[in-house]
């Protein structure tokens, strides 16, 4: 029997959990849902849904990206080379 608050099923379809991997790349709240959609998707029984929902996260992290780079280097950084 799994354990579904600490180790889900659908969290641990290979060799590496996915909390893992979010950690070790430091991939933050947007780009780590994403990750988590996309790997559990085939494994959790609702693979169209969380597939939209990994859609929504990133559209939300690019979105976020394209506002900070409108806005330009903030006040007292300096441009990245």
């Amino acid at each position: 029997m799994s354990d579904q608050v600490n180790h889900p099923s659908h969290y641990n379809a290979g060799a590496i959990e996915v909390i893992d991997v979010i950690e070790d790349w430091d991939l933050g709240f947007c780009l780590g849902n994403t990750v988590k959609y996309i790997a559990r998707s085939p494994h959790k029984g609702t693979e169209l849904q969380d597939l939209k929902k990994a859609a929504w996260y990133l559209q939300r992290q690019i979105s976020r990206l394209e506002q900070r780079h409108s806005r330009g280097p903030r006040r007292g950084k300096e441009p990245s080379k």
